[in-house]
């Protein structure tokens, strides 16, 4: 079991470096002058210069990334450049490892950055999560006790009616009608629980994370009644029923824990994939989040911002992965053999 591990992590760390190297080539190769990005529309070529070397862009690519690499592991000092630090030591940075770079833009180091955005993000994906949960395997469950009913061609086809408008659209709607003009619902606005308390906090967030749950939902019902329906046809159900057993009984006991194991799996990759943030639900209620950090760095070309918030959710995926493989390895020993 532990050399099954040990060698699943090894493999995760591999893909993670592999993904921060290709994440830089792909944006430090461009051909766009990162320095004038970072210094700004007023800086004379001088001042450029100077930005190229305090960023180290005026290295190789794979200088770069071996520093940003090595900052990960020791930490890094900001200006990259030790003779831009000597001639101005007031204006040096340090950022502790794991160190994902320094924004220029923003003067803060991308941790700090990622620091203040990642409590939005987590809150949001952590109600989003519950919310689908809850929704999509009670629903796929009503769906496929009542297979072939009025009651599951409705739930099927509300939830694929859902799944078809784009989130943008949801988003939008529920902000204008369902908390503007309704007024069901206060307007949404980030309150962290030191602010404002644990029932202000969720309060804010229910709204947009049901918008971000209803792009999950769907999915969700479709495989959990394709689950259940698949276990309930097993031997052992048909056995257990022979038995006399009540139907609530086969149903929960015997037939919903074998079909919410791959289910496990969805959940866990798909939470990884929140992490990072949801752009497009967190920009739409203007959520200071990952997602809505990811859309500001794009739109001012912060390189260092980008590529921190693409290593960090990379990072969430494969230490997901690695989780549920090594989860599968104690339910099912003949994964080990993988």
């Amino acid at each position: 079991m532990w050399a099954y591990a040990a060698r699943r992590t090894a493999i995760g760390l591999v893909l993670l470096l592999v993904l921060s190297f290709v994440t830089f080539v792909l944006f430090f190769a461009a051909p766009v002058d990162q320095a004038r990005y970072a210094c700004g529309k007023q800086c004379t070529e001088e001042q450029i210069a100077v930005t190229e070397r305090a960023l180290g862009y005026d290295k190789p690519v794979y200088e770069q990334w071996g520093a940003f690499v090595k900052g990960i592991v020791a930490g890094r000092q900001f200006p990259a450049d030790p003779e831009v630090r000597a001639a101005a030591p007031e204006t040096v940075s340090d950022c502790a490892a794991p160190c994902l770079g320094y924004s220029k833009l923003n003067a803060k180091t991308v941790n700090e950055l990622i620091g203040d955005a990642a409590p939005i993000s987590i809150a949001l994906a952590l109600v989003a999560v519950v919310m689908w949960l809850i929704g999509g395997v009670s629903l796929g469950i009503l769906a496929a006790v009542t297979k072939g009913s009025i009651v599951d061609r409705g739930i099927v086809g509300l939830t694929l009616v859902a799944y078809a408008f784009p989130s943008f659209f949801i988003g939008v709607f529920m902000l204008k009608y369902v908390a503007i003009r309704w007024e069901l619902v206060p307007l949404p606005r980030y309150v962290s629980i030191e602010d404002g308390g644990v029932f202000t906090w969720l309060e804010n967030l229910l709204l947009p994370g049901f918008v971000l749950a209803l792009l999950f939902l769907a999915g969700y019902v479709r495989m959990t009644r394709a689950f259940v329906l698949e276990s309930l046809s097993e031997d052992y159900i048909r056995t257990a029923r022979a038995k006399g057993l009540k139907g609530r009984v086969v149903l929960f006991k015997h037939g919903l824990r074998a079909a919410l194991t791959p289910l496990v799996t969805m959940t866990g990759l798909d939470l990884a994939g929140l992490l990072g943030g949801a752009i497009i639900t967190e920009s739409v209620f203007a959520y200071p989040g990952l997602g809505l950090l990811t859309v500001q760095a794009s739109n001012a070309w912060d390189l260092p911002t980008i590529i921190g918030v693409v290593v960090l959710a990379g990072a969430f995926v494969i230490v997901a992965n690695i989780i549920v493989d090594i989860a599968y390895a104690f339910i099912d020993p003949r994964v080990r053999l993988g």
